[in-house]
């Protein structure tokens, strides 16, 4: 389903297989491990990853990071996935696209939302992508080449960065040119990889209490892209969708359980605060969510939140709270519309009440993402900052590898005063972004002020030497 751009040859559409022809999953230790082991595996996808995010706008909505991992959580206790500890990137582009990377990388592009029309729908799409990494494609793909690994994710690397960025054409031209000489022999063996994915996907979101019949209709979503968008949804390039496709993706969800219809709720909250952010301005935005309030809508909780966040950013917060307040009415311990409330406080610059409001969601949900980063930021914006350096001092230990988390940190130890921290923390924040330079630069102002301190110089030397290692592992990705 997504992008086509996760295994080591192009992709193409997948052709319908009886079931009893699956591939048997290597084991380790034959052929295909050798070549690429989970460990190896693991340790290029970190690395590539760091690559990827210095190059591609990604998401610091840590409501919508925590949506995302919690969604591939749930799928992938259910997917045949055996280390389903996974690094989840949420990418700023409105453009409709997904990838799995081997090591764990699950990438979303926030236009996915825009383009899955319920949680199911979507689900099936992240679901497809675990299927890649569960029946490492990657590893076989790279026996049926017999190619080395390194210049396969620099190829893929440059494809999906050109497809988040410049757009699919591009993306697609890059692909090709590394690809293009292992196309013939890879042709056959990606319609398995695909046809595989759509089975072991869709079996996943079965077990997950999904509807199957949601891959089919995402499926149908995209074969409708081609024929009614200017353009069709990057993944499309090189993941063509025939009517053959859909048929047997909806013949083998007919053959399971049905499963009762879900409140998507959740998910259309999530898709309104992408809405929002995809409008020109926030004024359009208010504009589109009052309309839908009066008219037709997908779900009127989310419709309403849109109309609260939109006319927060257009800074009308009287209008926001009175939109707001039926919704906390209903269900006051609502992350998301705690976090919409406190927003209209700090609007109102009534930093006090936005606290004590995130003091109490986060005693009552200790372990929240969302609400931990969002009562950081409340007392940041009150000049609070060693309490907010508290928090997110502690909280970039359960975070180490979250940008946004290092990012905030950092910018909280240079207004407390901490200028040692100020240089460690951006240090790992350029690190999870593949910027070595600046990283190097950083610790080095940290071991000059840090002399004095034994443990701390000891602690940001070694990491100095981490990071030349990182540096030198990505010459030669």
């Amino acid at each position: 389903m997504a992008t086509g751009l996760l295994l080591a040859g192009a992709s193409v559409g997948a052709t319908a297989q009886d079931d009893h022809q699956h591939i048997q999953l290597p084991q380790l230790g034959d052929t295909s491990s050798g070549l690429v082991s989970r460990a190896r595996e693991n340790e290029l996808g970190e690395m590539w990853l760091r690559m990827f995010r210095s190059q591609v706008r990604t998401s610091s909505d840590a409501l919508l990071q925590q949506y995302v991992e919690n969604s591939l959580k749930v799928l992938a206790e259910y997917s045949p996935l055996e280390d389903k500890t996974l690094d989840v990137v949420v990418v700023k582009n409105d453009t409709m696209n997904a990838f799995a990377v081997p090591g764990g990388v699950v990438g979303v592009h926030t236009g996915l939302f825009l383009f899955a029309e319920n949680e199911d729908q979507f689900a099936s799409v992240l679901a497809h992508e675990l299927a890649h990494l569960s029946q490492r494609h990657y590893a076989r793909s790279l026996e049926a080449q017999r190619n080395s690994t390194l210049p396969t994710l620099a190829g893929m690397l440059g494809a999906l960065v050109l497809a988040a960025t410049a757009g699919g054409d591009a993306g697609i031209a890059a692909m090709t040119a590394t690809q293009a000489a292992a196309l013939d022999n890879q042709l056959r063996f990606s319609r398995q990889n695909e046809q595989e994915a759509d089975r072991v996907g869709i079996e996943t979101l079965a077990k997950a209490g999904m509807d199957p019949q949601a891959a089919g209709e995402m499926f149908e979503q995209m074969l409708k892209a081609t024929r009614y968008y200017r353009r069709p949804p990057e993944f499309l390039l090189t993941h063509p969708v025939t009517e053959k496709r859909i048929a047997d993706a909806k013949l083998r969800a007919n053959r399971m359980e049905k499963v009762p219809l879900r409140d998507s709720r959740e998910y259309h909250l999530m898709r309104a605060r992408i809405r929002v952010a995809a409008e020109a301005t926030p004024q359009q935005a208010v504009k589109r969510f009052q309309a839908e309030l009066r008219g037709v809508n997908d779900n009127e909780d989310a419709a309403r939140y849109g109309l609260v966040l939109a006319q927060t950013s257009a800074g009308k917060p009287d209008e926001a709270l009175e939109s707001l307040q039926p919704l906390l009415d209903k269900e006051p311990d609502k992350d998301a519309f705690i976090l919409a409330r406190a927003d209209i406080d700090l609007a109102r610059h009534d930093y006090t009440s936005a606290t004590r409001r995130l003091e109490k969601a986060v005693e009552n949900n200790p372990k929240n993402h969302a609400l931990i980063m969002g009562l950081a930021n409340a007392h940041f914006k009150a000049g609070n900052y060693l309490a907010a350096e508290r928090i997110l001092s502690k909280h970039s230990r359960e975070r180490r590898k979250d940008p946004a988390v290092w990012y905030l940190l950092a910018e909280t130890h240079g207004l407390a005063g901490d200028i040692v921290g100020v240089h460690e923390a951006r240090a790992e924040y350029y690190i999870l972004n593949g910027v070595f330079d600046k990283a190097l630069q950083h610790l080095r102002h940290g071991i000059r002020l840090a002399k004095n301190d034994y443990q701390t110089h000891a602690i940001l030397e070694q990491r100095m030497k981490d990071v030349i290692k990182m540096q030198e592992k990505a010459k030669e990705l």
